[in-house]
């Protein structure tokens, strides 16, 4: 008992404290920047993603309607997200804190900053600076370029990383990679994190069940696991590495969510037969009204009578 009581002092205290905090972001990951320039094409893309990942909890932007949550998530179009440096937000989305969930196993870099792209369409003072080269620690000065195929032979998804430095190019050996399968709530991880290797090669296994649109086509996207040393890097692609999917209506045989042509017929039945008790209930009550007022109308006819005589 005393160590729940205990608890509970802790967490009255602790925290009120932690919603006061100020997010401090190490000073070395504030100027982190776009490598592209934000346009109407990504800020329309990162309106899709933040309508699936962020609005659930941070509103309509403009609209005041976050959650009521401890500390609060705000709104982004206020000047508590606006004033953060373009750095500062992608490194919050990327490592989360508290109630905010990391996005860094569900959405790819070049996603992030197409939601931070649709933010700043909020703030009509805003003025984008872009890192016009990939900055890597590992390759100074080079330009990580990746390439995705497909390997049928094997089913699998083959990554081919370069450094390239004006008119050179050397293989990047030793990174880790993440290869990420788009779904329609988040990413899926195929196979395990790899290592590129002495060609700058990986592949990573596809499963066989897999599914794929009605081409077999799946749009896939790989990224460096250590991007302070290989830097901000990613690669979207689509490739026929899947099984194909013919989609299934979701309306062509009885369902519970059909119509009441190709409903279950125990749905109707049921539906049908609680509609007639309710009604027949219904009915009962009026006559029971109907009779009191009739044994009303007699008594008081028989008062007058009495009354007369």
């Amino acid at each position: 008992m005393r160590s729940i009581l205990l608890g509970i002092v802790t967490f009255l205290v602790i925290v009120p404290d932690l919603a006061g905090q100020e997010w401090i972001v190490p000073d070395d990951k504030k100027g982190k920047l776009s490598t592209f320039q934000f346009d109407e094409n990504t800020k329309k893309s990162g309106e899709k993603i933040y309508s699936v990942n962020c609005i659930s909890c941070h509103g309509t932007p403009g609209k005041g309607n976050f959650l009521k949550l401890v500390p609060p998530p705000g709104d982004p179009a206020t000047d508590k997200i606006q004033l953060n440096r373009d750095g500062e937000l992608f490194y919050k989305v990327i490592n989360g804190r508290g109630q905010m969930p990391s996005f860094k196993n569900a959405l790819s870099s070049d996603e992030i900053w197409h939601v931070i792209s649709f933010v700043r369409s909020f703030n009509s003072s805003y003025k984008q600076l872009i890192m016009p080269v990939i900055t890597s620690s590992a390759y100074p000065g080079a330009v990580i370029k990746m390439m995705l195929s497909y390997n049928s032979s094997d089913s699998t998804i083959v990554l081919e990383a370069d450094a390239v430095k004006q008119n050179s190019s050397v293989a990047v050996t030793g990174a880790e990679v993440k290869l990420l399968v788009h779904r329609t709530f988040g990413h899926l991880q195929i196979d395990d994190i790899k290592t590129t290797d002495i060609n700058g090669k990986v592949a990573f296994k596809v499963p066989a069940n897999l599914p794929g649109d009605t081409l077999g086509n799946i749009q896939v996207s790989a990224r460096f696991i250590n991007e302070d040393t290989f830097g901000s890097v990613s690669k979207d692609t689509i490739l026929t590495a899947a099984l194909i999917t013919l989609p299934v209506s979701l309306v062509a045989e009885r369902a519970m969510w059909n119509n009441v042509r190709k409903a279950p017929v125990w749905v109707i039945l049921t539906y049908s037969l609680g509609l007639l008790t309710a009604l027949g209930f219904i009915g009962l009550v009026l006559m029971k009204i109907r009779d009191i007022f009739i044994i009303g109308e007699s008594v008081l006819k028989d008062s007058e009578k009495i009354n007369i005589t």
